[in-house]
């Protein structure tokens, strides 16, 4: 598992390949359990619960997620930016930042539970939010262990610890959903044991990574250090300020629609919502496990610009051509089978899933655009841009929501997420091409272009036929077009020689 020391990686090459490396690891362990996770377990808690049941827990969780920035105020992504620079500073913020954590835990509890107030919560409400607050409080301290790993680009472990915690989650709600009717044949699978099975998968992960960490680190004791605290918050407020407003816009959405729907559907409306967002969230994590190596090597790549510019530009191109490549053949696609694969999926109200999914699912392009772009802003300590961008889209997806939620109900509220995803995106973009002086040719442009507009007529003109031939069929002349026209760069990524760790 021991990754190559950082002085081995200074050069761009050495750099770019560590990146497809790390890429590599966290796509094929994610690939491998994330999914299934997403669409076989979760799906399997919501034919089990009922779409009311589930939408009544996804509206608080998503409550409870808006407000994990509290627990973090910017200090995961802080320190993989700061580590990825001086790998050195290791032990002195891990034995600081650790007490911080359990600080802003305390902070965390009062702003939501005083949300939850506000908002009229009873004490079913409150009860599920505790719990739900002490797994975002466990996964935040998980996200930030590894922010150290990915600091110092040992990206095997990162990849291990990614996907730990659901494994362990897939193991006990499989158990609790589909074993225990022999041993069990009175049991009933509540929302409950779904979230008792995440504070448990959370807490054993937790302990592992400290576990590791410490013996790399030689870690004896937290050490509260009052002038330390104040500078690493100073300096990670606006990593903080960007990460919920940001988890707002995205994050919102259900939460407006259990309060802007008709009486007595609020609940059901943000289940539909959440089965359909289901899929975009599993597709989402292709550019997420993208951009978690992106960060250090942007950071490291941002920091010699002036003296390699078109080494920063060539990876930037080279990453966006693979996320457009990816998204724009998924969106096309899974649109074009909304009915079908949300029939797959669930048992009741498949076409109310359909109506949400088939313009939510476009929501990936913007999305992955933003992995990109918004990592390398980030990287560059660009946070002033970006949080005026998070506030813009903010304040666009509230407006929208309350005026389409009342005249076109649950399909409002994608229309109003695609909008102000959308908008973070191109000005994600513009911001980018004029900092760094990209200056993008336009057979480059005309080729993404061409791509998408082949996409689109090859998933919605031709004859309609099962998802599992369609989904391969698609997939394999996307490739094949974009390697024709040059977008995936196949001999490029090669020669980097990213097997190799």
């Amino acid at each position: 598992m021991a990754d190559a020391p950082l002085k081995a990686i200074d050069t761009s090459a050495g750099l770019q390949r560590r990146l497809f490396s790390g890429m590599l690891w966290l796509l094929l362990l994610n690939l491998l359990v994330k999914p299934f996770w997403l669409l076989g377990v979760e799906v399997g808690v919501q034919n089990a619960v009922g779409s009311e049941a589930y939408g009544f827990y996804f509206a608080i969780f998503n409550l409870s997620y808006i407000f994990n920035i509290v627990l973090d105020l910017g200090i995961t992504n802080f320190n993989t930016r700061n580590i990825a620079r001086h790998p050195k500073l290791i032990d002195k913020h891990l034995s600081g930042i650790l007490g911080v954590k359990f600080l802003l835990f305390f902070f965390y509890l009062l702003v939501t539970f005083s949300v939850g107030a506000l908002l009229g919560y009873g004490s079913e409400q409150f009860n599920l939010l505790a719990w739900l607050c002490l797994n975002q409080f466990l996964n935040s301290l998980i996200l930030y262990l590894r922010s150290n790993f990915e600091g110092l680009l040992l990206f095997r472990w990162d990849s291990v610890l990614s996907v730990l915690d659901r494994l362990l989650m897939i193991a006990i709600c499989g158990f609790l959903l589909w074993g225990p009717q022999g041993v069990l044949p009175h049991f009933q699978f509540s929302i409950y044991h779904f979230v008792y099975a995440q504070t448990a998968a959370y807490l054993v992960t937790v302990l592992l990574a400290l576990a590791v960490l410490v013996r790399k680190t030689g870690l004896r004791r937290l050490r509260w250090n009052k002038p330390f605290t104040l500078v690493i918050l100073k300096k990670s407020l606006p990593f903080a300020l960007l990460v919920l407003l940001m988890a707002s816009y995205n994050r919102l959405d259900p939460v407006l629609l259990q309060l802007l729907s008709p009486e007595g559907t609020g609940d059901f409306n943000a289940g539909l919502y959440a089965g359909a967002f289901r899929l975009l969230d599993a597709l989402t994590m292709i550019g997420y496990l993208v951009s978690v190596p992106l960060l250090p090597v942007f950071a490291k790549m941002t920091k010699e610009c002036d003296r390699r510019p078109t080494e920063l530009r060539d990876t930037v191109r080279r990453m966006f051509s693979l996320m457009m490549v990816f998204a724009v053949t998924a969106a096309c696609a899974l649109s074009s089978l909304g009915d079908d694969l949300m029939a797959l999926f669930y048992v009741d109200h498949a076409e109310g899933y359909a109506s949400v999914f088939r313009v939510l699912v476009f929501c990936i392009i913007p999305i992955s655009t933003t992995y990109v772009f918004g990592t390398l802003l980030t990287a560059a300590g660009m946070l002033r841009q970006l949080n005026l961008f998070a506030a813009v889209s903010l304040l666009l997806n509230i407006l929208l929501n309350i005026l389409l939620i009342p005249w076109l109900g649950v399909v409002g509220s994608a229309c109003a997420a695609l909008t102000a995803q959308g908008f973070m995106a191109v000005a994600q973009v513009a911001a980018a091409v004029r900092i760094f002086s990209f200056h993008p040719a336009r057979g480059y442009i005309l080729k993404l272009f061409y791509f998408a507009l082949s996409i689109v007529a090859c998933t919605f003109c031709i004859p309609h036929l099962a998802w599992w031939i369609t989904l391969p069929v698609v997939a394999l002349l996307a490739t094949g077009l974009a390697w024709v026209l040059g977008l995936l760069e196949i001999k490029e990524i090669m020669k980097l020689n990213f097997i190799k760790s």
